[in-house]
């Protein structure tokens, strides 16, 4: 039987890193990690190509369109895809690819890790050789695979900044889990006979988080210099009014100037609802906010740089953010 094809896209992260007189920075190539699990080539064949080299936290939107176009360029040749990437923004660059290539029948996996693949104790080839699983298993759509966990792109984040079980999966349950280098499915993701692919975005969307008592002039600032903003605002959600100035007003202003306005939770879980509270419900009526309901912070940024990428008329973005992809909104309230 012809073994199955893969391609492994590098992108730097910790996974690639090494030690140097400054800390960790990635200097190894996909193909050099390969070299640390041989045993890969019996199961498939392997093919490599490298994006970048970067620690994810000088990973970029445009970065996502390369990863993106690469996979489109190459997706007829191979059977699943692997990008190698690193944890700080891993759970921002799924959520963009699950946005920039909709419907996926093919697995495309992104996986890291905590600790260099050099290192004696490591968590890098364990989910290397997961990632492969996936990749090979036929399961569809973006996904990350990180300690032994397969978690929909759109509902990824980072919750532990230094135990290999980094990952958690926000409002909805994880796709499958793999023990033993057999992966147990517990969902599969909706996909079509050929995926969607899109090539345009706006980074221009910025995120406000909400502090108790912080004043109006980020938020003016911000919505002045972005095509769109997220609120992080407190519990289920509302808009604080203070002497010194009401958030209502300013936010009015900006949706007066065309821009987007989002507004979601701090909290990680269940997600907002603006119309518990009336500090939430004068919003809802008064003003065209969108509100992210369970969507992750990760997933509104990344779908509002796409909504932006493909227009900037209000109404066809309004119905864009709240048209479920990916599973990414379950509950519009």
């Amino acid at each position: 039987m012809e073994k199955k094809k893969v391609l492994m896209i590098g992108t730097g992260g910790t996974i690639a890193s090494e030690l140097g007189d400054n800390g960790l920075r990635p200097d190894l190539s996909s193909a050099q990690l390969l070299n640390y699990i041989p045993d890969l080539e019996q199961v498939c064949q392997v093919d490599c190509l490298q994006i970048c080299n970067l620690d994810s936290t000088n990973i970029q939107p445009k970065h996502w369109l390369k990863i993106a176009d690469t996979i489109r360029r190459n997706y007829r040749a191979y059977d699943g895809f692997v990008i190698c990437h690193g944890t700080d923004t891993m759970a921002y660059t799924a959520a963009g690819l699950s946005y920039l290539i909709q419907g996926s029948p093919k697995p495309i996996v992104l996986t890291g890790a905590q600790k260099p693949i050099g290192f004696e104790t490591t968590d890098s080839k364990q989910n290397l050789r997961d990632a492969f699983t996936v990749a090979l298993s036929g399961m569809a759509g973006v996904m990350i695979v990180f300690s032994g966990k397969v978690i929909l792109g759109t509902r990824a984040r980072k919750t532990h900044s230094k135990r290999f079980e980094a990952f958690s999966s926000i409002n909805y349950p994880v796709l499958g889990q793999v023990q033993d280098g057999r992966l147990i499915p517990f969902l599969r993701p909706e996909s079509r006979a050929v995926p969607q692919f899109y090539d345009k975005v706006n980074p221009n969307v910025a995120l406000l988080k909400l502090i108790p008592g912080m004043g109006c002039g980020a938020a003016e600032y911000l919505l002045a210099h972005n095509d769109a903003l997220i609120i992080e605002s407190f519990g289920v959600g509302g808009l604080p009014s203070y002497d010194s100035g009401d958030y209502l007003t300013v936010v009015k202003a900006g949706l007066d100037a065309g821009k987007l306005v989002v507004m979601t939770t701090q909290v990680e879980n269940e997600g907002s609802d603006l119309g518990v509270y009336s500090v939430g419900s004068r919003v809802k009526r008064s003003l065209p906010v969108l509100e992210a309901c369970d969507m992750t912070t990760e997933a509104v940024a990344a779908k509002l740089m796409w909504i932006l990428g493909q227009t900037t008329d209000p109404a066809w973005a309004r119905e864009l953010f709240y048209t479920p992809i990916a599973c990414d909104l379950l509950v519009r309230r």
